[in-house]
């Protein structure tokens, strides 16, 4: 039987980005929801990363179809095949997407449709399992200029360290996002990841940014997160 991804609408996209998820410590496909909703948050809030050029319309254009790719259903790989597409596998799906956004990158160069699709063919590594694509992809988007789009490679990157056990690296990256937050990474985005990394090895130091988060905003899905993973490390 077929199953579907939530679909998210471009009008929910701004508030998804500032959510709440850990890709660490949740689940891996977490990581492309919040890609695609801070990604296309960028674009919105931002404004004038795709200018009304005809080129950059026509790259805006092939980012929404790459974005289709990416965000497609997965079935059963016994299930007939559906009119619509879909994959078997999610190595599958971030293959193709990886193909779409690289095609991008290498059609647009020196554009910001260019840096987005290079965000992606980075976090498509990582889906796939080659994180030195993925450290080596992630790292230029992490040094961007375009200071949201940086943010968001820091994260992503961050987890490609954790995947390799690069845990200072993952901290040190953590540490500069929540120090310097960003639209598609705030604040406590930044800090729940860092607590997820302590909560294995330093569960004191995990508590203490948990309850910190509790403090800043107590009403907060953030805050909620962390109530939650609070409780979960109490004896």
């Amino acid at each position: 039987m077929a199953y579907t991804r939530q679909q998210l609408k471009q009008d929910k996209f701004a508030e998804t980005a500032k959510e709440t998820v850990s890709w660490a410590v949740e689940h891996q496909r977490t990581l492309v929801f919040v890609s695609i909703a801070a990604v296309v948050a960028v674009v919105v809030l931002a404004g004038g990363w795709i200018y009304y050029s005809q080129r950059d319309q026509a790259a805006s254009a092939e980012i929404g179809a790459a974005l289709r790719i990416y965000g497609a259903p997965l079935r059963s790989p016994n299930a007939p095949k559906p009119d619509y597409l879909s994959f078997t596998s999610e190595k599958e799906r971030a293959e193709s997407a990886r193909k779409a956004f690289q095609q991008i990158e290498d059609k647009y160069p020196h554009t910001r449709a260019a840096e987005m699709a290079r965000y992606f063919v980075g976090v498509t590594a990582l889906e796939m399992g080659d994180t030195a694509s993925a450290e080596r992809v992630l790292g230029q988007v992490a040094d961007s200029r375009a200071t949201e789009l940086a943010a968001l490679g820091k994260l992503a990157l961050a987890s490609v360290y954790r995947a390799e056990n690069k845990d200072a690296e993952a901290i040190k990256l953590y540490q500069e996002l929540v120090a310097h937050p960003a639209v598609t990474v705030p604040k406590s985005t930044a800090q729940l990841e860092l607590a997820s990394l302590y909560q294995q090895k330093q569960p004191e130091e995990a508590t203490k940014i948990y309850q910190q988060i509790q403090k800043d905003d107590p009403n907060s899905p953030a805050a909620q997160a962390a109530a939650t993973r609070l409780a979960s490390l109490k004896p």
